[in-house]
């Protein structure tokens, strides 16, 4: 804990070092993908919503809900960066606020994907019953015990906050900018977000796998349909494949806190900026739009509204 607290205030002290163009340069470079990607995401959930097909089909129902995860998620890590960027500090409070909101959605979406993964291995090995056990209802159901299970985490959270002797700081205000490292003022705090974080992403991984294995056991029966199967197997690899994007932004901080122990401040400022864009912004809309794309219900719509609605 008291590695990161120290940590803290290097992230943007070269961004001070170079200058007000530096500053607007290294906030420009992370600003400029982030907008196109909200762009994409934004054109996606409309896509998902602007059919009846897509409104009354479970895994599109659980697409929404994924991408709506990981647009907020997206919005959120850019504003802290840019406050972080321009050493705006805010109060204890505050910062507690939009930090549970990132754990939020950051739960979302693994646990989204779980969901997901199940929907396709009914479909697969009991194809039968996919009708009877995936229905609009149940989903809603589904999408209802994922966002309440991500409040219990953020109640529980805030619940070890409170512990904090808060009266015993002579400021609420802030001195370092606000991130998951430096409100996590409890150790118990702490050590529950990483047992939680790696319960959640391997419960996650052995489920998904699991499915991947049913799945390829099913397709070599003779009564499964072959080319569903297949389709099938490739859609939870790239769920596999979304889980690790997800699982990509908890090595953020460690892996920041690694490289400014060997590198110099302004080369370690734009490998920062590079690893921000690659590990924050763009699994956020890289994966979903990998899906839409691969998918041939959703991309000639998804393709129409991202050319602005003009056809070739």
């Amino acid at each position: 804990m008291s590695d990161a607290n120290q940590f803290q205030p290097n992230i943007t002290d070269g961004l001070q070092y170079q200058g007000l163009l530096g500053l607007v340069l290294f906030s420009t470079l992370t600003t400029m993908p982030c907008c196109v990607f909200l762009f994409i995401n934004g054109t996606m959930l409309f896509t998902l919503r602007s059919k009846t097909v897509f409104r009354e089909t479970s895994r599109y129902i659980l697409l929404y809900n994924l991408l709506f995860a990981d647009t907020l998620l997206l919005l959120h890590s850019q504003l802290m960066y840019l406050l972080a960027a321009c050493r705006i500090t805010l109060t204890y409070p505050v910062c507690g606020a939009l930090t549970m909101l990132a754990d939020l959605t950051t739960v979302i979406s693994p646990l989204t994907l779980v969901v997901m993964c199940l929907e396709r291995y009914v479909a697969v090995c009991y194809p039968l019953r996919h009708a009877t056990f995936i229905t609009i209802r149940n989903t809603g159901v589904a999408i209802i015990v994922v966002w309440a299970f991500s409040l219990l985490n953020v109640l529980i959270r805030v619940i070890l906050l409170l512990n904090f002797p808060f009266e015993e700081l002579q400021s609420l205000q802030m001195t370092d900018f606000c991130g998951k490292e430096s409100i996590m003022l409890d150790p118990i705090s702490d050590l529950y977000g990483k047992a939680y974080t790696y319960f959640l992403f391997v419960s996650a991984g052995v489920v998904i796998a699991s499915s991947y294995i049913g799945v390829m056991i099913a397709a070599r029966s003779a009564s499964t349909d072959k080319a569903s199967a297949r389709k099938a197997r490739n859609t939870l690899l790239l769920h596999l494949v979304q889980l690790g994007l997800s699982l990509s932004s908890t090595i953020y901080y460690p892996l920041l806190i690694a490289i400014s122990e060997v590198l110099d401040r302004i080369i370690f400022v734009r490998i920062q900026i590079v690893i921000y864009v690659c590990i924050i912004i763009c699994p956020r809309c890289l994966s979903s739009l990998i899906y839409g794309l691969r998918d041939q219900t959703i991309r000639p719509v998804l393709v129409y509204h991202l050319c602005c609605q003009r056809r070739r």
